[in-house]
């Protein structure tokens, strides 16, 4: 059977911006989604007891929740609409002493030992998975960006996965893992990938391609439906989007308004290439696989494989250039003041870099590297 794809607005934007909640005092962990969730719910008239919220969802851990926003027809709208959600949140947050906290991991927390959400999928997810599935105190943002037409959807997925470096190195924020200093700029996207359908996309050139695969998967018990999926980059039949998945978590709305921003554009630009009769050329996948273990290792200062030819460049370079290629899109979108925040991202650092600083500057107790951490994003929300 076919995977049908959703009718969607061309460029529309959905965000999902993943937060764990931390001790205010200690920077610890703190299991108390469940409790956050149903003084959510009840703040939302007409919802039952076992409704979801329209905007704050449940994930894998306790620790953890998603804010996401409607189908939004600009940045500016999703990010106003994840702040003005954020809001609401952190009022049954402050009583419980627990902030928000989104970075690509938490530094000093032992995996193995955060309570999983009761849920028959996610309990699938452990017992399939074990050690690496226990392993996932991950946080990251996720952008979904409209598509009209099912012809562009295995285009975009390709277009964009030459851009995952680029991506990656924006938000790397998870160095420290369990207390450790890893080396990477972000641990998190190598552990995810460990899981099944989790990490670098297969490219289709035609939809069909996509539904076989997906067909196969399905047939040998690799996955039950299309939303176990999690490759880096997909397509997303039910919503008729492209979603791009690769960033580790960050602190900011204004960070996350960049980078939907910059995927807003990159799809949009992609599909009027197409209408004026252009085709997507995708590197190879071994030089897509080489460039996010370069992203995830060194961050901004990784230099990156540009082309199918095998040039070389600094990712911060290249992403200087394309800010440039792409300012007429974000004109066009009417985005053009989140894409140019790109900049300062790139000139004061990513996430990776003010951890690593922070813990310097506190002899190395990463207790401040979640308060830090922490406190910029009440200040986004609340700023």
């Amino acid at each position: 059977m076919g995977l049908s794809f959703a009718e969607s607005g061309r460029s529309t934007l959905g965000m999902e911006w993943e937060l764990a909640l931390v001790d205010r005092q200690t920077g610890d962990l703190r299991s108390v989604a469940e409790h956050i969730l149903e003084a959510s719910r009840a703040d939302v008239p007409g919802l039952g007891d076992d409704d979801e919220h329209p905007y704050v969802k449940q994930e894998l851990l306790l620790n953890t929740i998603e804010l996401i926003t409607d189908v939004c027809h600009s940045v500016d709208e999703g990010v106003a609409q994840l702040r003005q959600t954020a809001q609401k949140v952190m009022k049954h947050c402050d009583p419980l002493d627990v902030d928000l906290y989104s970075q690509g991991s938490h530094p000093f927390s032992p995996p193995t030992t955060q309570p999983v959400t009761d849920k028959e999928r996610y309990n699938e997810l452990i017992r399939r998975t074990q050690w690496w599935g226990r392993q996932m105190v991950i946080y990251g943002v996720h952008v979904h960006v409209g598509l009209d037409d099912i012809r562009f959807a295995m285009p975009a997925v390709n277009a964009l996965c030459n851009y995952n470096a680029h991506f990656l190195a924006l938000s790397c924020s998870s160095p420290f893992w369990s207390g450790e200093d890893t080396g990477y700029a972000s641990n998190r996207s190598l552990m995810f990938q460990q899981l099944p359908t989790a990490g670098q996309s297969y490219q289709f050139d035609q939809w069909s391609g996509f539904e076989r695969a997906v067909a196969d998967l399905e047939h040998t018990g690799v996955i039950s439906d299309v939303t176990e999926v999690r490759w880096d980059v997909r397509a997303v039949p039910r919503l008729g989007t492209v979603e791009m998945r690769i960033c580790d978590g960050v602190a900011t709305l204004e960070e996350f308004g960049a980078i939907a921003a910059f995927t807003q554009c990159l799809v949009h630009d992609t599909v009027k290439h197409l209408e004026a009769g252009g085709t997507v050329t995708s590197m190879p996948p071994w030089y897509i696989k080489e460039n996010k273990w370069r992203a995830a290792r060194y961050g901004m200062d990784a230099i990156i494989i540009r082309n199918s030819a095998g040039d070389e460049e600094l990712v911060t370079e290249s992403l200087t250039r394309e800010l440039q290629r792409l300012e007429p899109v974000a004109e066009e979108l009417g985005c053009a003041s989140e894409l140019r925040y790109l900049e300062q991202m790139i000139a004061s650092g990513a996430g990776y870099q003010r951890q690593t600083q922070v813990a310097e500057a506190h002899d190395g107790d990463l207790r401040q590297v979640v308060l830090d951490s922490a406190a910029r994003t009440r200040a986004s929300i609340f700023g």
